[in-house]
């Protein structure tokens, strides 16, 4: 069986829809250059459309014409590498998931440790931002809640004080053991972002204990300007914000 043979079998076999690489292929990295030159001829037959550089789909055809992945699906390939989380979802479309705005971006945000992630297509637009930390599927939506707080002053069509009414709600929904991890994270970030979970966690009736340790990296002679009132946030002074 030729190499394109072999492509287009296995690239039948994938559900429409699915995003897909040279690597989820199997393809050997000797076999690139004829493979690329068989995935151009699978284009020109319609079987496959390209995404960006070595990333493809296959289209579902409907009475309708031809339907794209879903976002998450055209996402996908960006936010693992050898199926390892590198980058989660930041920003503007992060933020309108967690429900602190109504706006919905052009361009998508992606936080990556290391790896520079910049697509400009017809279909996808991303721009890559540096993450605090090391990324993996178990720390990268508290790191994205971490983002929220940090860009609190930026996010599109929500004011400071809807924004900390929003969040006081997300973390009454996290576990213990998930708020703990929220403050080890914090510790990476900005003073300000420290500053607001502690004032926004104690609100919450979190213990005073609990949250020396955030307390204890502030420095009490620099103040934190927010614009939130004292009845909106009552524990903001005992944060150093004002």
């Amino acid at each position: 069986m030729t190499l394109t043979a072999q492509i287009r079998k296995k690239i039948e076999q994938l559900p429409n829809g699915k995003t897909f690489g040279y690597k989820d292929l199997c393809i050997e990295k000797s076999d690139f250059v004829s493979a690329a030159k068989a995935m151009e001829r699978l284009q020109k037959e319609g079987l496959i459309k390209k995404i960006s550089k070595g990333q493809f789909y296959k289209p579902e055809k409907t009475v309708f014409g031809e339907l794209k992945p879903d976002y998450t699906e055209l996402l996908r390939p960006y936010l693992f590498q050898d199926k390892q989380r590198i980058a989660y979802e930041t920003g503007t479309s992060l933020y309108n998931k967690l429900g602190l705005t109504t706006q919905i971006p052009f361009t998508i945000k992606l936080a990556s440790r290391a790896k520079k992630i910049n697509i400009d297509r017809e279909n996808l637009k991303i721009r890559s931002v540096k993450s605090y930390a090391e990324i993996t599927q178990d720390n990268y939506q508290i790191l994205g809640l971490l983002d929220a707080f940090k860009d609190i002053k930026q996010i599109p069509d929500c004011t400071v004080s809807k924004a900390v009414k929003r969040l006081s709600v997300l973390l009454k929904q996290k576990s213990k053991v998930e708020l703990q991890s929220l403050i080890n994270y914090a510790m990476v970030y900005p003073p300000r972002v420290r500053a607001l979970l502690g004032a926004v966690l104690q609100n919450n009736g979190y213990a005073k204990n609990d949250l020396n340790e955030l307390k204890n990296s502030l420095n009490p002679l620099t103040s934190i300007k927010l614009d939130i009132k004292e009845k909106e946030l009552p524990t903001k002074k005992d944060w150093y914000i004002r």
